[in-house]
């Protein structure tokens, strides 16, 4: 019976003394003179498998000299273990090289460090540590998409290739099919855009907001679930060019319904993880952040705490803490400051709501102090900012006023405002880094090793 190992894991009692193949890459292979001990991992649970071989074997020389990375097909007897760390072992009656690996395959069995394992990206999930890393990320997609879905919110598919800046700060990857080096030698004063591909400037999107807000008032709750991208200068451990976001819009919603949604979602996909990851957790809380699991645990039993900005303001003035800087009202808040509120004084997350209106984009609502805007962040311990979010703008004279401020263009945005002239409702949303989802429920600082191929300023590889 061809099988897996996660299939293996779960049926072992009913299994034993059946036949089954196996097929995996080796992890270990530890030979005797007489027997030897291969760990074998197909990539379908976080575990290897023992497969035990001896000299009944016809090509037993030749399984000895296998090495770490080769592709085996394995058939053989499970037998149970019931003393050992495992509960099962596969005696091996045939081992078959599928494909070989040369001398200086680089993941040995040994401690390797993350800066080193990023140069091998495209090996790097056959350890431990980045196997863990992405069967979580691959459950927490699933347990979003299953979040929302149960309540009844529609997928949206938002473009990836746009002509507005939904955040209004310019940090666009420009999209283009002029011929650059041409442009570059002929120095023109100005690019003629009506000669590219769509007639005009475009870039890649940073969010899909705009266009999510247009559903949200014809199907009153939404989400999307896509690629963005900022073009920021910036090489921090919280930072890509290119990212995943998470975008709900819910019409007929204020402040407070989008912090209630926001803090659902979390405690559900970090409910689902906790059940249905347990054998990566217990490693993260082993190897990668000591305390993890109870810090996810204490969340689910906890409210978040809603704190205003100006009150988080005069809390960081008031500590008695060591801050490099000390922010002052209309400043924001850098990561020490974030560090600070979630892991030193409320202990765990926090929303900031009600943030200077200057600070913060076009389209959130103004509050009656004019001052401020109807917006919330939750920062969460380890990752910082998880979530930003704000009850938009329905007014139009208020919309309009505060593009004129900013300086954002009205006539492309035309759609936009249609909104609020035709059938106009309160309505709020907000966005949630998954790459930061995946830093906080995992416990790795440096969003490098929770994308698969991070994309980061001056860094484009594989």
């Amino acid at each position: 019976m061809k099988t897996s190992v996660n299939y293996l894991m779960k049926n072992y009692l009913k299994l034993s003394g059946q036949e089954v193949v196996i097929e995996g890459w080796i992890r270990a292979n530890r030979a005797q003179k007489e027997f030897g001990f291969i760990n074998l991992n197909d990539g379908s649970h976080f575990e290897s498998i023992q497969i035990v071989y001896d000299t009944a074997l016809e090509n037993f020389k030749d399984v000895s000299k296998f090495r770490v990375g080769a592709a085996l097909r394995v058939k053989g007897i499970l037998v149970l273990t019931p003393q050992a760390k495992q509960p099962f072992e596969i005696k091996a009656q045939d081992v078959y090289l599928e494909g070989d690996s040369l001398e200086d395959y680089p993941i040995q069995p040994k401690r390797h460090s993350r800066e080193f394992l990023r140069e091998v990206a495209h090996l790097r999930t056959r350890t431990n540590l980045f196997n863990a890393v992405f069967r979580v990320r691959s459950l927490l997609a699933y347990a979003i998409h299953k979040f929302f879905q149960e309540r009844e919110f529609i997928y949206v598919h938002t473009p990836i290739i746009t002509d507005n800046d939904g955040e209004g700060a310019g940090q666009m990857f420009q999209v283009t099919t002029l011929d650059l080096e041409a442009l570059a030698k002929s120095t023109p004063t100005e690019v003629d855009y009506s000669k590219d591909f769509f007639g005009k400037r475009v870039s890649l999107t940073v969010t899909g907001q705009l266009e999510g807000e247009t559903f949200a008032q014809s199907f009153k709750k939404i989400y999307t679930f896509g690629p963005t991208f900022r073009a920021e200068h910036s090489n921090t451990v919280k930072h890509a060019a290119e990212f995943w976001m998470i975008e709900p819009e819910i019409a007929f919603a204020d402040l407070e319904d989008n912090m209630n949604l926001a803090e659902e979602m979390v405690k559900y996909v970090v409910q689902f993880i906790l059940e249905n990851a347990s054998t990566e957790m217990k490693f993260f809380d082993e190897f990668v952040y000591p305390g993890k699991i109870k810090q996810l645990q204490d969340l689910l039993k906890s409210k978040i705490v809603r704190c205003p900005y100006k009150d988080a303001i005069e809390i960081i003035n008031k500590a008695d803490y060591n801050f490099e800087k000390r922010p002052q009202f209309g400043d924001d808040l850098g990561s020490e400051h974030e560090k600070f509120l979630t892991d030193v004084y409320f202990k765990g997350p926090v929303f900031i709501t009600n943030w200077p209106k200057h600070i913060k984009a076009f389209y959130m609502r103004v509050n009656d102090d004019n001052e401020t805007v109807a917006a919330m962040d939750l920062l969460v311990p380890g990752a910082g900012e998880l979530i930003g979010g704000s009850q938009r703008e329905e007014r139009l004279d208020v919309l309009i006023n505060r593009m004129n401020e900013l300086n954002i263009p009205i006539d492309n945005l035309q759609w936009y405002l249609d909104l609020r002239r035709y059938g106009s409702t309160k309505h709020a949303g907000f966005g949630l880094g998954f790459e930061r989802l995946v830093m906080y429920v995992t416990g790795v600082e440096n969003i490098r090793d929770v994308i698969p191929y991070p994309r980061t300023y001056r860094n484009c590889d594989f």
